[in-house]
């Protein structure tokens, strides 16, 4: 004669812990959503401005846009965004591999739509200099990034170093105000006074 086992008090039964957290929920579902869009758009995007910057720029001067402050000036950068650490392509290239393993591990406990932006335009715009750096000359690891829009008293840039900027100005934007990756406020979890309960622990 076998028995059941008595359910707790309550009548519920008792869920074994990390089933439910493991199951995707549809803010999850939104946001890695709304994080492989944004990726993708910045992808295309620096992708097909690049394509048309090399064909219609190569073997000229800059083209003047916006008289004494937008130019369109071709350049191939060895170094990071802004032509920043020239040289060290080898180098930039490991850590742009690295921002994307980053970028796809956060994305599992991933639920602001917020954040799901900024890890977007990171993951876009750090693929897309990749790209450059694994298949344009002068090799894999070392090719020079293409560069095409110049502000005057600034660097030359393209596409994707735009959006790597945004999204860390985005990022510092939503963590001072206390976004977490989850979506709750810093304060939610950290009410004043310390988080302290009426038994003073």
């Amino acid at each position: 004669m076998s028995t059941k086992p008595s359910a707790p008090p309550g009548g519920s039964t008792p869920v074994p812990h990390g089933r439910d957290e493991a199951r995707p929920t549809a803010g999850s579902r939104r946001a890695v959503a709304t994080l492989t869009v944004a990726a993708a758009i910045v992808l295309l995007s620096d992708i097909l401005t690049k394509h048309v910057a090399v064909a219609t720029l190569s073997d000229r001067g800059p083209v003047e846009v916006i008289p004494g402050l937008l130019d369109l000036e071709l350049t191939r950068n060895s170094g990071a965004a802004f032509s920043l650490a020239g040289g060290a392509t080898v180098l930039l290239s490991l850590v742009a591999l690295a921002v994307v393993a980053v970028v796809v591990f956060t994305a599992r406990r991933l639920r602001s739509v917020g954040w799901a932006l900024v890890l977007g335009a990171l993951l876009g715009g750090a693929v897309g200099n990749l790209a450059d750096r694994l298949f344009r000359a002068p090799g894999p690891l070392r090719g020079h990034v293409v560069d095409f829009v110049h502000l005057h008293y600034w660097p030359i840039f393209n596409v994707a170093d735009s959006a790597i900027v945004c999204g860390g100005v985005l990022a510092v934007i939503l963590s001072l105000r206390g976004v977490g990756l989850d979506g709750t406020r810093y304060a939610e979890h950290h009410p004043p006074g310390g988080g302290s309960d009426h038994h003073g622990r």
